[in-house]
């Protein structure tokens, strides 16, 4: 319970503070909806990112693809695009999604619905190494994964707010939004893979996720201006 609780913690905690920065709340009923559903949603990331890695076994046996670029660009793909299901399913015909930047605020619920199970996924895995590795592995996550699951999932959400102004393009832009989402995904996760060490590892990924923040805030403010246009 512990565990679980503790792989939950990061999600919650990025989602008050971003929460906090619309300045027309969204129905909290709507948000919880919207985290359950990228809870909710996630084993059909981890079912397509095993089919794919039993299918390059299949056609190379004895290939390990969990480590190669194709690898880590499906697995981005399925990811996003996943979290994209959970909102499209949970609020995208709401009446109260009524704003376009609604769309990134719910998309970051998503998001870290979705973090939250692979936080604890993550967590049970490293708590044979102790306490003090699986302490270190979830401070890693909160200002790292979790994070960045939030600010690629808002990249796609710009798009599917701009698509709000532009209905007739909408499908065009949702799919940018998602190659944007997958492109910024996967180069944090090779930041990860290209890395002498961990701390090394987390130099690259954090100045990966920075620049994602700055970009992130700048399009939310770009939406913000629009509506009041």
């Amino acid at each position: 319970m512990v565990l679980i609780l503790s792989g939950f913690l990061p999600s919650l905690l990025w989602l008050i503070y971003y929460l906090r920065k619309d300045c027309h709340p969204e129905p909290k009923s709507l948000i919880a909806k919207t985290l359950a559903a990228g809870v909710l949603m996630a084993p059909l990331a981890i079912i397509a990112q095993y089919l794919f890695s039993r299918a390059v076994q299949f056609f190379q046996p004895g290939y390990d693809p969990s480590f190669s670029g194709y690898f880590f660009v499906w697995a981005a793909f399925v990811e996003e695009y996943v979290k994209y299901l959970a909102v499209k399913f949970a609020v995208l015909n709401n009446p109260d999604f009524d704003e376009p930047t609604d769309a990134m605020i719910y998309m970051i619920s998503a998001a870290l619905g979705f973090a939250a199970i692979e936080n604890v996924l993550v967590l049970f895995q490293t708590i044979p190494n102790g306490i003090s590795a699986t302490a270190q592995i979830w401070f890693l996550r909160f200002a790292g994964a979790t994070l960045l699951h939030a600010v690629s999932s808002a990249l796609l959400g710009y798009f599917l707010g701009l698509a709000w102004f532009y209905r007739q393009h909408s499908r065009k832009l949702i799919i940018f939004g998602l190659a944007a989402a997958t492109f910024a995904h996967f180069v944090f996760n090779i930041a990860l893979l290209t890395a002498n060490n961990q701390s090394q590892g987390f130099l690259y990924s954090s100045q990966a996720v920075i620049i994602l923040l700055i970009l992130i805030s700048v399009l939310f403010a770009r939406l913000r201006r629009r509506m009041v246009c």
